[in-house]
């Protein structure tokens, strides 16, 4: 997954378990809250009954309680208290509510019970089956009664008993305002995380695109510096790279042009003053290293266009690319058209240089080629006595030579396979070769189908294959 889509999907859940846990925190506190207040309110309705049986003669009390009971509260005077025990801790913010109410010289002793009833009873006192059966509809089955039961000393030695029951509020489900939220904000989330990450991705995306570009040779001139600081300094530092790179590899290119030019007049000088030699046999022997040593330079000068020379990318046919290369022996197995973005003159060098060498050394050259996603795959076999194992990647070194006479006409300059694969890892591309089991030698050439970068194609030995490119580059240098 991208990056931005990752730190989305991030976002969206740790949002997620957030409001669930807000959700599951606010539930618990609304039945606290709830519990709370019922419990004040009975704690002060049982203070004002108190004081007025304190107050009022003995027979008004039944009367005072009978006035005072509700559905709600129940309230009942008795010579023996209800609550049995004398200190219960989730009754002290009660306990506490009532001596205040009934004033700070109220020494008596109050009792306070706090306990969960068993389900399946009325949810309140005197309701009838039917209003029962609809309140706990409405409580969606899920009730969780709590009862509440105060014992108050009064003097002349009687207990006012005080009882409430009230029902925690379950947690109530809206499937349209769950899905609502859900919507809106994952919208909202969604949409600006993707405006923000874009303003990061989009430059991260543009920048690995042309590095790609750069490694094949295509580069476009320095990047727009946009984005965050950090992308606009790695942008900068890109940019940097990427003119520093350009520069060398022109420069180096002059150099060898400016030293070719300088090379090819004492070369010509060489060549008269050899002529003038009397002896035959001497003349002959310094009229040939002279030719070969003007063959080297002018393979060496080929080995520095193939790295370094300027074109543009371009669609190619494959097909169009081959029938370009007519030569004695070479046979084009595949017939159908295949399109891929390339140097055309450089590519063509590099498939010359492959079927040439097979011609040389296999008598002929069969090619054909396919598509392999994401690349397009190139077969170049001959019929020759192939290349030892241990050798198949020395052959790609510039001016390694299998061929161990000291004729240049049987065995070239050993410039063929370098040129060859600094043109396809230019490309962004790869080439190998192997033995076929019924003999010969198979070059495996690989290009990406696409101009953009193709992460799956490079995922092989893109480290060996830069480091490679760049060892060619300095051994040409050497030379």
């Amino acid at each position: 997954m991208r990056l931005r889509t990752q730190i989305a999907l991030l976002v969206l859940g740790v949002l997620f378990v957030a409001q669930a846990l807000s959700l599951w925190l606010f539930v618990d506190e609304r039945s606290l809250a709830v519990q709370a207040a019922i419990g004040a309110e009975a704690a002060g309705r049982a203070a004002n009954v108190a004081r007025l049986i304190e107050g009022a003669p003995s027979d008004l009390h039944s009367q005072i309680i009978s006035a005072a009971t509700s559905p709600l509260v129940r309230f009942d005077l008795s010579t023996q208290p209800k609550v049995t025990h004398e200190h219960e801790n989730q009754g002290v913010a009660v306990e506490t509510r009532l001596r205040a109410l009934l004033g700070d010289s109220y020494s008596r002793d109050i009792r306070v019970e706090v306990h969960e009833t068993e389900q399946g009873l009325l949810p309140l006192p005197n309701l009838s089956p039917e209003l029962a059966e609809m309140h706990a509809e409405m409580m969606q089955g899920r009730l969780a009664a709590i009862e509440m039961e105060l014992s108050i000393a009064l003097a002349g030695g009687q207990w006012l008993n005080v009882g409430t029951r009230f029902e925690r509020p379950p947690l109530q489900w809206s499937l349209a305002s769950n899905v609502s939220f859900v919507i809106t904000a994952s919208l909202l989330l969604v949409v600006s995380f993707w405006f923000l990450l874009t303003r990061l991705t989009g430059p991260l995306n543009t920048l690995a695109e042309a590095s790609e570009r750069l490694g094949r040779g295509a580069g476009e001139g320095p990047l727009p510096i946009v984005g965050p600081k950090e992308v606009q300094d790695l942008t900068r530092a890109f940019n940097t790279m990427q003119d520093r790179l350009t520069r060398f590899v022109s420069d180096r290119t002059q150099m060898m042009a400016a030293l070719a030019h300088d090379l090819r007049s004492p070369l010509t000088a060489l060549r008269v003053r050899a002529e003038m030699v009397g002896d035959e046999d001497t003349r002959v022997s310094l009229i040939a290293s002279s030719e070969e040593m003007q063959q080297m330079v002018e393979a060496t000068l080929d080995f520095a266009k193939g790295v370094g020379q300027h074109e543009e990318v371009n669609p190619t046919d494959v097909r169009e690319l081959m029938a370009s290369l007519e030569a004695p022996g070479l046979s084009l197995l595949s017939n159908e058209a295949l399109v891929i973005p390339v140097k055309p003159s450089a590519m063509r060098r590099a498939l010359r240089n492959l079927t040439e060498n097979a011609i040389r050394y296999g008598n002929e050259a069969s090619v054909t080629w396919q598509v392999v996603r994401p690349d397009a795959v190139i077969w170049v076999d001959d019929r020759g006595p192939g290349i030892p194992d241990s050798e198949l990647e020395a052959v790609f070194g510039p001016y390694v030579r299998l061929e161990t006479s000291r004729s240049r006409n049987t065995g070239g300059h050993g410039l063929g396979l370098s040129i060859a694969r600094s043109i396809i890892l230019e490309h962004g591309g790869a080439i190998s070769l192997s033995n076929l089991p019924e003999g010969g030698l198979r070059a495996q050439v690989r290009l990406p189908l696409e101009l953009e970068m193709q992460a799956s194609s490079n995922t092989d030995h893109p480290a060996q294959e830069n480091h490679t490119k760049g060892l060619d580059v300095r051994n040409h240098l050497k030379a």
